[in-house]
């Protein structure tokens, strides 16, 4: 059986989205080692093992939302807001150097992704609660990018 188009497009929209994002960090900089982090911060390899799961259900939840949502155009729009504002927050952190921003940028991500959750929910319980763990995830970075904003009031500068 072959995916449809609407989960191809779910698939194809994440991994340009992960990609973006794997392309734009830069964990190793020496402004990003710099920076001092709260003792919660996790593990570096952590965000890869995290995100490609989170990743992996995006994409699966997007595509069943899109095959069997009967507004289809509207969960799209809320989706690529969302993959948009996901793809941004890379660059706004490693490469404008930005953390409150960042953090600002983040919680804009979080509203959008429980909206995107509410969505889904619409359509697919299996959808919404795959997504749940995202939504999670983008509250605990925007508290984490927060927390990293306070601890480097100076971080507008290039280290």
């Amino acid at each position: 059986m072959r995916p449809s188009r609407h989960r191809l497009a779910a698939v194809g929209a994440t991994v340009a989205t992960a990609v973006a994002g794997g392309l734009l960090t830069d964990p190793t900089s020496a402004w990003f080692q710099a920076l001092r982090k709260p003792p919660w911060y996790p593990p570096p390899a952590t965000f890869g093992v995290v995100w490609t799961g989170l990743y992996a259900g995006m994409a699966w939840a997007g595509g069943e939302v899109l095959e069997r949502a009967d507004d289809r155009r509207a969960f799209a729009r809320a989706a690529t807001l969302n993959l948009i504002l996901n793809a941004g927050w890379t660059p706004v952190f490693f490469r404008a150097h930005r953390p409150a921003l960042a953090a600002v940028e983040s919680a804009v991500l979080t509203v959008s992704t429980a909206d995107l959750i509410r969505r889904a929910g619409r359509v697919s319980p299996v959808a919404r609660a795959v997504l749940v763990p995202y939504g999670v995830w983008t509250a605990f970075a925007t508290a984490l990018s927060t927390d990293i904003a306070r601890r480097n009031p100076e971080g507008l500068s290039r280290r």
